[in-house]
């Protein structure tokens, strides 16, 4: 079976959104494959480090608050 690794960065960049704190951070709870691809994609900062949350840029912010509502606003 092949996976759209894409669809799984979109479902995990809008789920990072629903942890949103202080603005642009949130809480990193996804395997770290995922988290590197976001990296890769501009979407967070890098994700390694003792931190237990991960930094948005403001792309990845941007994009993360549209996947969000797309995904589970009625």
């Amino acid at each position: 079976m092949a996976i759209n690794k894409d669809k799984i960065d979109d479902t995990a960049l809008a789920l990072l959104y629903l942890t949103l704190h202080d603005d642009y951070r949130a809480w990193k709870g996804f395997a770290w494959s995922v988290l590197g691809r976001l990296h890769e994609k501009g979407m967070i900062d890098d994700p390694v480090g003792k931190v237990k949350s991960v930094v948005f840029t403001d792309e990845g912010l941007e994009r993360a608050k549209k996947l969000f509502e797309e995904m589970f606003e009625e």
